[in-house]
């Protein structure tokens, strides 16, 4: 009786997950489909989970309007840049308090640790940007999220790991503090910049909030805005009407034109983790085990 049970439970274990998995994939499925969907037999009405004639027209179309690029351009600044700004602050942040000769390093890790566990809210931070004069300025979707509390906690933690011996060896050898940083530490470091840099590019990838408060030229939305306006309300989109130039084309349905945009915002992040998969994996373990 005991080995029937045991072995009836990997075959409905395996079951529901699957089902599960079924359930998960077929929105992202459909949204592909329709994508890809001949304008005509869209038009037709029904549900279709394998269209008869498949068609590149709303992604041609979006590839070809004006607003539809610059917002693809502006999150792509957004994610190289701002992730690498990011974790340049954050790894020479996290080195410089890993190092127990550093001045009031234990005042400032207790600053950080703060930030962690309060949240100045919505109004402080817009009336810094706004002092600041970078309202409508890229740089106001990147400055003040430059760095997160959090990892560069989790970073430090990898840091300490590493034994003072190399920088002591690398000092012997006429090696000063930012060329050990340079040759010793970020190729040591190479895992860990790996996970943080994917979560800050899905980070900027998706920045969505901080530009609906920051730009109210509808010129500079990145694609997470003006995919919004798309989905929610096109006829009514604000700023100059950036969204509803994306569906004043009359052959294309706006369905299938909503579902092309949703792949095209998806698919940059899903390319990006295969480059990274190599040092994922001891990335996500970083500060966790130390020795």
């Amino acid at each position: 009786m005991r080995k029937s049970t045991k072995d009836l439970f990997p075959i409905v274990n395996y079951t529901v997950l699957a089902l599960i998995g079924l359930v998960t994939l077929f929105p992202l499925y459909y949204v592909v489909v329709v994508s890809f969907m001949d304008p005509s037999e869209y038009l037709k009405g029904g549900l279709r989970l394998f269209p008869s004639t498949w068609s590149l027209a709303s992604y041609k179309y979006l590839l070809s309007t004006k607003s539809f690029l610059n917002a693809s351009m502006i999150s792509g600044f957004l994610a190289i840049v701002g992730t690498f700004c990011s974790l340049v602050i954050t790894a020479a942040l996290s080195y410089a308090l890993s190092r127990r000769r550093m001045p009031a390093r234990r005042a400032i890790l207790l600053l950080i640790l703060l930030t962690t566990l309060f949240n100045p809210g919505m109004i402080p931070p817009y009336l810094l940007i706004r002092d600041l004069h970078l309202i409508n300025s890229i740089w106001a979707l990147i400055i003040p999220v430059l760095t997160s509390g959090w990892y560069v906690i989790l970073m430090k933690g990898f840091f300490d790991s590493i034994p003072d011996s190399l920088e002591e060896a690398a000092q012997m050898d006429g090696c000063n503090d930012i060329g050990i940083w340079f040759r010793i530490i970020l190729p040591l470091s190479l895992p860990s910049l790996a996970a943080f840099g994917l979560f800050y590019a899905v980070s900027y990838w998706n920045t969505f909030f901080s530009a609906v408060l920051y730009m109210t030229d509808a010129s500079k939305w990145p694609l997470q805005v003006l995919l919004q306006n798309m989905l929610i309300d096109s006829s009514t989109a604000a700023g100059g009407g950036a969204a509803q130039e994306l569906m004043n084309e009359q052959s294309i349905p706006p369905e299938t034109l909503k579902m092309a945009a949703v792949v095209i915002a998806t698919v940059p992040i899903l390319f990006v983790y295969p480059f990274l998969q190599k040092h994922f994996a001891k990335g996500v373990m970083v500060g966790s085990i130390k020795g």
